[in-house]
């Protein structure tokens, strides 16, 4: 039950940092940024997470669900691809693919 908080927070997560990545996008200032609706979703987002990861911890150790974590930079990268059409390099895919192996590796220290 504890790992279906953790992917949650993961799921969670990476749609927070989509969504301040929408926000950051367009004119004016850091106020006005900082009160775009996707700004504050994703605020929200990033909150929502933080409590799911909370409740993840009561049953994962932190030795492990903290690198589990990181596979958020393999899912954020690929939809900032995907979702956002931010350019994909063969340089960013092998460091993500190393992300993937290192997360692993981890998971299965155990």
């Amino acid at each position: 039950m504890h790992w279906t908080f953790l992917a949650g927070a993961l799921i969670v997560g990476t749609a927070g940092q989509l969504l301040l990545k929408m926000g950051a996008v367009g004119p004016g200032g850091f106020l006005e940024q900082l009160f775009r609706p996707a700004t504050l979703g994703g605020l929200v987002c990033y909150g929502l997470a933080a409590m799911l990861y909370i409740v993840a911890l009561r049953g994962i150790p932190v030795s492990i669900a903290f690198p589990a974590a990181a596979s958020q930079y393999v899912i954020v990268g690929l939809f900032a691809w995907l979702v956002l059409h931010e350019p994909w390099t063969l340089q960013q895919a092998a460091g993500l693919g190393l992300i993937v192996l290192g997360v692993a590796l981890l998971a299965t220290s155990h």
